[in-house]
């Protein structure tokens, strides 16, 4: 009997909540600059908090970041942060849409609208990270990429400011790994083409 041979990876989506920003300044210095994958980052934040997860992002990251506009395409070795106050959906042209449609899991916006999305355009060719979080939202999206034969990583609970988010992810799906946000970055860093 022949390996498959794994997935080729096109896409990386990492939602978080409470907590999270800890463990992104723990993952994403973990990507280098040469990094190919666009890293989609979907974050539950004030509606009025607009520019100051770009800065922040911005300082810690090697990757350029830029804010998601309607219909704008989804860039290779870029850092891709969604808007507050808007849900962000991936189209079969691999451009961004914003929506206004209301909460999902009282959140807007909805890491399960990305998750979902993202996955539905690429299949297995897609990577999903669930970070440190008060809420189960992200837990069906996890799920949707792992139906799709997309590779699943939450944050280890144990790890997380609030647990409730990765441990709704590993109840979810069967997880590809849980791991600190260091290691995940880690592991990510090899899966750029």
């Amino acid at each position: 009997m022949q390996a498959r041979a794994p997935a080729r990876r096109e896409a990386l989506v990492i939602g978080g909540a409470l907590g999270s920003q800890q463990a992104l300044s723990q993952l994403l210095p973990q990507l280098p600059a040469a990094y190919r994958l666009p890293v989609i980052v979907v974050l539950h934040r004030h509606r009025h908090a607009q520019d100051m997860p770009r800065r922040w992002l911005s300082e810690l990251c090697a990757l350029p970041v830029s804010a998601i506009e309607d219909k704008a395409p989804i860039v290779p070795g870029q850092l891709h942060l969604c808007p507050a106050n808007y849900h962000v959906l991936i189209e079969a042209a691999r451009t961004f849409a914003l929506s206004i449609e209301p909460p999902v899991n009282f959140a807007r916006p909805s890491i399960d609208v990305l998750f979902e999305s993202a996955a539905q355009v690429y299949g297995p060719e897609l990577v999903g990270v669930l970070l440190s979080g008060a809420s189960a939202d992200g837990a069906a999206g996890l799920a949707a990429i792992k139906a799709r034969g997309g590779l699943v990583y939450c944050q280890d609970p144990e790890s997380a400011i609030e647990r409730t988010m990765p441990e709704a992810g590993c109840s979810a799906t069967r997880v590809d790994r849980i791991a600190s946000p260091e290691a995940i970055g880690r592991e990510l860093s090899e899966l750029s083409p």
